[in-house]
């Protein structure tokens, strides 16, 4: 017995001690492995960043992050040594995959290796977690000697943020794109128009801003609400503005995907240009939130025109390959009530409201996949209801969705995951209940939002390759302060973070929880908005 409770406490105190250590090296996601060693690497007053072709922009991304602490001088490959090495070698990713990173401090300074530039770049940010929060507090910062091997569990770690319903603008828009490299994320959905706002410059349209960007009054109080704020709100993207953002976020290793809303969540194009719509009384942008009357005219010839200049545009701005075109809670009412819709979907052969936005939507498709691009769209492109307030009969669907699709889930039972990855197509897990950053922090507290696993239970192995990763979704309806937005977002931005790197088996909450205090000092230090119920430590 006395044995047993020796046993026993000599593994508790082990247990302690690997806490210890982990904490020591507080870097959030977790990394795969960490192994500290004794020593600590004091960085001098000026160092050399030595880096070959491939991590130029990272050296120069490095000596900026560095400023505050040391000056840093960037070098051509020449030795390692008492400095910090970049270097890229593309067998790592047999072991470590495309994103993975080694990093290494030891006496002789700083070495990150990574299979391409995104690899070294997320070696960085490990890197600029372990700077002291306060650069001005000592001259001398010693980082403790430790080797780290990491790597991500999914290739898609998205941010979503909804500029439709409130405009932000783009030194926010820097400022996430900042924090979500800080956590090695690496796609930005960007949620552009919206049926209370088209918030992107179409030059062959100019009354897509001109019109659909401004609206007089806005919803406030909640979803039925008869309260207005008393304010007109607008604002929109130039294309040069946006031009600028996608370069800032190609430097940080992050893909810009916009989404363009249809058929429904039209009003404001429609406001704009009345002839898309199908109702035909639509004369502003709406001042209300939630699921409104109607859409595209998806019966008109010039709808598709208007929707493929706009795609082109689209298309030439951003220089990733896949466009997120929404799809979500269409109202069929009006398809239903349009005389012009019905006898077109006659033409087509179409039996329900579901099989012709499936129609619409595969043409969409066809004409992204003619242009080297790839159609994302929430999961109502694939039919089937998933809502209550949908008519049965409505959401039937014998129309086949295009195979190339990536659907991003949200809504509905998570078997329809099985359906869709059983049926070849790619999907992203936002399940709303676990993700959407509009949701309080009683329905999705923290430690909920950490417990998020994006492949869901009972998902054979052979499909877990057909789920590219996850999202988290900064919805705005009720969201209109930047202040109200960093609320919302941080901390749980960091969970997210760690349910799109860390390896299931390695995620640890009161590791998280622990580690994610210096980061919130961190946040608070730049000005960043945290959750109230998070600005004590000791609060979960």
């Amino acid at each position: 017995m006395m044995k047993n409770k020796k046993l026993g406490l000599l593994a508790g105190l082990l247990l302690v001690a690997n806490l210890l250590v982990a904490q020591s090296v507080s870097v959030i996601p977790q990394p795969m492995k960490v192994v500290q060693k004794d020593g600590v690497f004091k960085l001098p007053a000026a160092i050399n960043i030595i880096a070959d072709t491939d991590n130029s922009d990272n050296a120069s991304y490095l000596k900026e992050v560095l400023m505050p602490y040391s000056k840093a001088s960037i070098k051509k490959m020449v030795k390692k040594g008492q400095g910090i090495t970049l270097t890229t070698n593309a067998t790592l990713a047999e072991s470590l995959g495309e994103e993975g990173y080694q990093f290494e401090i030891s006496k002789q300074g700083i070495e990150i290796n990574g299979a391409n530039a995104a690899g070294v770049f997320y070696g960085i940010q490990t890197l600029r977690q372990m700077l002291p929060i306060d650069a001005s507090a000592t001259d001398v910062y010693e980082l403790p000697f430790v080797s780290i091997e990491d790597q991500p569990r999914f290739s898609w770690r998205a941010f979503m943020l909804d500029e439709a319903r409130y405009f932000k603008g783009e030194e926010q828009v820097k400022k996430l794109l900042d924090q979500m490299a800080l956590l090695k994320m690496n796609v930005f959905h960007w949620h552009l128009t919206d049926d209370q706002g088209w918030r992107i410059e179409i030059k062959k349209y100019p009354k897509l801003t001109e019109v659909g960007a401004f609206r007089s009054n806005t919803q406030t109080g909640g979803w039925d609400s008869k309260e207005r704020s008393g304010k007109p709100h607008s604002g929109f993207y130039t294309q040069e503005q946006i031009k600028d953002i996608i370069s800032y976020a190609q430097q940080r290793h992050i893909t810009i995907v916009p989404e363009i809303e249809m058929p429904g969540h039209a009003s404001a194009a429609i406001a704009a240009y009345p002839w898309l719509g199908t109702i035909g009384e639509l004369t502003e942008v709406p001042v209300v939130f939630g699921k409104l009357p109607d859409s595209f005219n998806v019966a008109d010839a010039r709808v598709y025109e208007f929707l493929e200049d706009v795609l082109d545009e689209v298309m030439a701005l951003f220089p990733e390959n896949i466009v997120h075109i929404g799809g979500d809670e269409v109202r069929f009412e009006a398809w239903k009530n349009s005389e012009t819709v019905q006898d077109f979907m006659k033409v087509k052969g179409l039996k329900t409201p579901a099989d012709l936005q499936v129609y619409f939507t595969n043409r969409i498709s066809n004409y992204l996949d003619a242009n080297k691009h790839r159609m994302m769209g929430w999961n109502e492109i694939l039919g089937g209801n998933v809502h209550e307030w949908q008519k049965a009969e409505d959401v039937e669907v014998t129309e086949q969705l295009a195979k190339s699709a990536i659907i991003h889930f949200w809504k509905g039972s998570p078997e329809l995951i099985n359906e869709a990855v059983q049926g070849g197509y790619d999907i992203v897990n936002s399940y709303h209940i676990y993700s959407y950053l509009d949701y309080s922090y009683e329905y999705i507290p923290l430690e909920k939002a950490y417990e998020f696993n994006p492949i869901p239970d009972g998902l054979d192995a052979k499909y877990h390759h057909k789920v590219l990763g996850s999202g988290c979704q900064m919805w705005g309806e009720w969201i209109p302060e930047v202040r109200d937005m960093d609320n919302m977002v941080f901390p749980r931005l960091a969970a997210y973070a760690e349910v799109g790197w860390t390896a299931q088996e390695k995620k640890d909450y009161q590791l998280f929880r622990a580690n994610l205090d210096e980061l919130i000092a961190k946040w608070k230090k730049e000005g960043i908005q945290v959750a109230p119920s998070f600005e004590k430590k000791d609060l979960k």
